[in-house]
C-alpha cells in the first residue's frame, strides 16, 4: 500500500521553509521579519540611542501590530517597509512621552530612606495631614505656599514664577498661612509641629 503523497512544505521568501502546519498569519509574520526585521531593528536601535533590549521589544511590538491589520500592508497603500517604519517610530516616541509623564523609577536604595522608627511613623503622618489640609487651600493659596515654603524660593523668584507682583505674593503667604492654622488646629495639630 502506497501512502498518500505529503504536502509540499511552504517556504518563505527567504527560502526557509516554514514550520509544519504554520498559519498564514504565522508566515506573514515570518516574511516581514525576513524581509524587514534587520533594517528595522537597525532604525529603531539608532533611534532609542543603542538600547538593544527596548528595540527588541519595539520591532516584536512592530511586528504583532502588522499581524493585527495585515491590511495594512496591501501593496496598493505603499510599500510595506515604510508602514513598519511608521509604527515603529511612534512606538518609540509614544514610549518616551509615557516615560516623561510618570514619575521616575528609582532602586532599591532609595528604599533605605523609608522611616521605620516611631517618631518617623508620627512626622509622616503629620506630612499626610499637612497635604490633606493644603489641598483644602484656594488654589492661589496653595500655589504660593509651596513655592515660597516647599521650593523655598525668595518672594522675588516666587512672584516671577507665579506672573503676579512681589506684593502679591506676601500678602498670599500671610492670609495662606493664617488659614492653614486655623484648618491644622480644627484637625488638632499646632501649626508650630505641622511647619
Amino acid at each position: 500500500m502506497t501512502e498518500p503523497p505529503r504536502p509540499a512544505r511552504r517556504v518563505d521568501s527567504m527560502g526557509a521553509a516554514a514550520p509544519e502546519g504554520a498559519t498564514a498569519d504565522e508566515e506573514l509574520v515570518r516574511r516581514l521579519y525576513a524581509e524587514h526585521g534587520r533594517a528595522l531593528f537597525g532604525y529603531v536601535l539608532r533611534l532609542v540611542r543603542g538600547d538593544r533590549q527596548r528595540a527588541e521589544d519595539v520591532v516584536q511590538e512592530t511586528l504583532l501590530r502588522a499581524w493585527r491589520h495585515p491590511e495594512a500592508l496591501d501593496p496598493a497603500r505603499g510599500p510595506a517597509r515604510a508602514w513598519l517604519v511608521t509604527v515603529a517610530r511612534n512606538l518609540v516616541f509614544d514610549g518616551d512621552r509615557a516615560r516623561r509623564a510618570r514619575p521616575p523609577e528609582v532602586g532599591e536604595e532609595a528604599l533605605d530612606v523609608v522611616p521605620t522608627g516611631e517618631e518617623d511613623l508620627d512626622r509622616a503622618m503629620v506630612a499626610w495631614e499637612v497635604m490633606e489640609v493644603l489641598a483644602e487651600l484656594p488654589p492661589h493659596h496653595r500655589q504660593v505656599l509651596v513655592e515660597v515654603y516647599y521650593r523655598g524660593n525668595s518672594v522675588a523668584e516666587a512672584a516671577q514664577r507665579l506672573g503676579v507682583p512681589p506684593g502679591t505674593v506676601k500678602s498670599r503667604t500671610y492670609y495662606a498661612l493664617r488659614q492653614l492654622r486655623l484648618l491644622l488646629e480644627e484637625r488638632g495639630l499646632t501649626a508650630e509641629v505641622a511647619l
